[in-house]
């Protein structure tokens, strides 16, 4: 038997019937069917599945998130186009079974015992000889032969006009048949399985149950009925967070326009989350101790939940999916940055948000990550040049992976817990922060590092500020409160003027006294600049002292005038600093390589907070961990049939690839003495094993030498 890649045909009906039905049924509808959905899993793959639709916008712009969107691409695998495919390769193929499921099981039957000497002459595999029996015990011996090796065997006795003579008819391998069945089988049964297994019950709810998409917020109790499935929901796939602590019966079905909420019939509570990381950071492994609560029983079931060790009660799989902070509390120090900024404390959880106000200027300030462990990579730190542009993590994550096991050296260490928020202003907007909680030390400065950014596509950049001798931005801070404060510059100015001019010249000192005004007025903000070629005011910083020099100073000395307005800019911060320090009642800075060290990072970090988009940050102070753990929670009844589809189609694959049918004929004419033979053998695949066994069966049938 031949596989056509024709369809079945209707011998009644319309021919429009009879067209789709052979359509349908073919081999190349369901070849094209097979491709189609091969593509979409290779979009599946490559695209995040079931991600916020900003996260989409983010990455491929509003235009094409909404095209995308709207094609079903973002949940590739429960799109109705998707789930259509499969609907459609089920019944392509199972056609394709019964169309040829009837010849198949004649096939087997059928020996073809009637087929004609001169028939026989025209196969590749053909040999004529001659035995001693005649035809009938010939025909027994070669039948008993070929029995013993395992062929099915059947004799034909036939009147011909020399006498009677006999056919032999074999066959062997007919499990090749088997395999063409098992494998289109198995793929009906993967393909009903994927149906039962998907999104079809749950869609299937919302068109006839009255089931909607929940869009709101609030407690998860108080979601009305109409959001939410029955325990008794024969199929579903969701995800279930529970913080270390507590318990939660309610997993969550994301849909293209909000959530579903399943009710489990029992509840999870979450004893101990459990979490050990290699020498870079990464989790090494992550497990769940938890407690199963049956709501029907009361029964309490302890287990342990881990990576690719599933937990399963009534039917219901639970699967370690990934781990999430589950509201840790964190206390937060508010550090001014610009003028006008007041230092104070706030307290809040990891995923709450609270309210700030100064003055007018309102802002909502939103707890969203604590990281405990942070796993830097120092081999470079001391090559960085530009301070602005510090971005470990990037570093790191552009080593991890594969790259890991790069010859690139590495120089790992765990720099201690950082802290992200978000400051939204009253428009909605927001900026995200990562500040590290402790100092760290780059180019033999220790230096605590905040982060920002604008979009999460962006990477950190982050802010280097020089810690004082005690490890802590205190001293910084109070360097940038003096520094906006007019008295406390004027007493600066005087107390470097009269240090810096021997012989009590006050002509010098007064000269001097106001280029130190000018210089620390311009780095302070208290004056502005406008640039030579009309652009808008600079105010603040470094950048204000090289507009001012542009502006003013012939292009020719430039550079000397710069040398000397820095060295007075340095001198007069460095008595700020020291003004700074007695209105504490501190100690006065010694004058040595770790103050010079300090002072040189202050006035970077000094000018760039000019350009810092909040008035304040926010350094991590204290904090109480509390880890939750993201179950995925399934009901698969479709599992096991895909597993069965599985079985059958390896068996299909390997009886089709790997036995071979064959069918021998051995036609034995009688003549004066013995019989004349002639023997024919066909394969479904021409290899070297059919010419090797066809030899060998004309030496030991025949007894013709090869």
């Amino acid at each position: 038997m031949s596989v056509s890649t024709q369809g079945l045909r209707l011998r009644s009906g319309s021919q429009w019937l009879s067209d789709a039905t052979e359509l349908l049924s073919s081999m190349r509808f369901a070849i094209a069917l097979l491709s189609v959905i091969c593509i979409a899993s290779v979009i599946g793959t490559v695209v995040k599945q079931h991600e916020p639709i900003n996260n989409y916008v983010n990455q491929f712009g509003p235009f094409w998130a909404e095209v995308f969107g709207s094609a079903g691409l973002f949940s590739v695998y429960s799109a109705w186009w998707f789930l259509l495919i499969l609907a459609f390769l089920v019944i392509s193929t199972s056609l394709c079974i019964i169309r040829n499921t009837p010849k198949i099981f004649a096939d087997f039957k059928a020996y073809k015992e009637n087929i004609r000497e001169q028939s026989l002459k025209a196969f590749h595999h053909r040999a004529e000889g001659s035995v001693d029996e005649v035809p009938e015990a010939a025909a027994h011996r070669i039948g008993q032969q070929l029995l013993g090796s395992g062929w099915k065997v059947k004799l034909q006795s036939r009147e011909t006009p020399q006498g009677t003579g006999w056919m032999v008819a074999a066959k062997a391998g007919a499990a090749n048949k088997v395999g063409y069945l098992a494998a289109h089988g198995a793929i009906v049964l993967v393909c009903i399985g994927g149906l039962l297994d998907g999104d079809l019950v749950v869609r299937a709810q919302t068109w006839f149950n009255g089931k909607t998409p929940f869009t709101g917020g609030g407690l998860i109790a108080d979601v009305p009925a109409q959001h939410r499935l029955s325990p008794q929901n024969p199929t579903f796939r969701g995800n279930l967070l529970v913080s270390e602590g507590t318990s939660s019966s309610t997993a969550v079905l994301p849909q293209a326009s909000g959530v579903l909420l399943q009710d489990l019939p029992f509840s999870v509570e979450l004893k101990k989350f459990i979490v050990e990381y290699y020498e870079t950071g990464m989790p090494r492994l992550f497990a769940s101790d938890i407690v199963i609560h049956d709501l029907e029983t009361g029964e309490k079931k302890e287990a342990r939940v881990e990576v690719n060790h599933p937990a399963n009660h009534r039917g219901i799989n639970i699967y370690q999916s990934s781990f999430d902070d589950g509201g840790s509390r964190v206390k937060l120090q508010a550090v001014p940055m610009q003028p006008m900024a007041k230092a104070f404390d706030v307290e809040g959880n990891i995923g709450g948000s609270t309210e700030l106000s100064n003055g007018e200027q309102r802002m909502t300030l939103e707890f969203t990550g604590l990281r405990v462990i942070n796993v830097e990579n120092f081999a470079n730190a001391g090559s960085a040049t530009d301070v602005r542009k510090v971005d470990l993590r990037q570093s790191i994550e552009s080593r991890l992976g594969s790259g890991h096991k790069t010859v690139t050296e590495k120089t790992l260490r765990n720099v201690g817990p950082s802290v992200n928020y978000k400051l939204r202003d009253s428009a909605g907007q927001a900026i995200e922060y990562h500040n590290y909680m402790l100092p760290v030390e780059l180019d033999g400065q220790r230096v605590f590092l905040l982060g920002m950014r604008e979009t999460p596509q962006e990477p950190f950049r982050y802010l280097r500020v020089p810690a004082d001798e005690n490890d802590s931005m205190d001293g910084f801070a109070r360097l940038r409160a003096a520094l906006a404060d007019p008295v406390l510059r004027e007493q600066a100015v005087r107390r470097y003027a009269a240090g810096s001019v021997e012989g009590g010249r006050a002509d010098l000192a007064e000269a001097l006294a106001a280029s130190a005004t000018r210089a620390l007025d311009l780095f302070a903000g208290a004056e502005s600049v406008k640039p030579a070629n009309g652009g808008a005011p600079v105010s603040g910083g470094l950048q204000a002292v090289s507009t001012f020099l542009e502006t003013n100073v012939p292009e020719a000395d430039r550079e000397r005038a710069g040398d000397v307005l820095v060295r007075i800019l340095n001198g007069s911060l460095f008595e700020l600093l020291q003004l700074s320090r007695e209105r504490a009642g501190l100690a006065p800075a010694a004058r040595d390589e770790a103050t010079q060290r300090f002072m040189t990072q202050a006035v970077i970090s000094l000018s760039d907070t000019f350009f810092y988009p909040a008035p304040m940050t926010f350094l991590l102070k204290d904090f109480t961990q509390v880890q939750a753990s993201v179950f995925q929670v399934a009901r698969a009844p479709g599992q096991n049939i895909v597993y069965l589809g599985c079985v059958l189609l390896i068996v299909g694959v390997f009886a089709m690839l790997y036995v071979r049918e064959r069918r021998l004929w051995v036609w034995l004419a009688p003549r004066e003495s013995g019989s004349a033979a002639t023997m024919a053998l066909s394969s479904n695949r021409k290899t070297l094993d059919a010419d090797r066994e066809f030899d060998l069966l004309k030496t030991q049938l025949l007894k013709v030498n090869p």
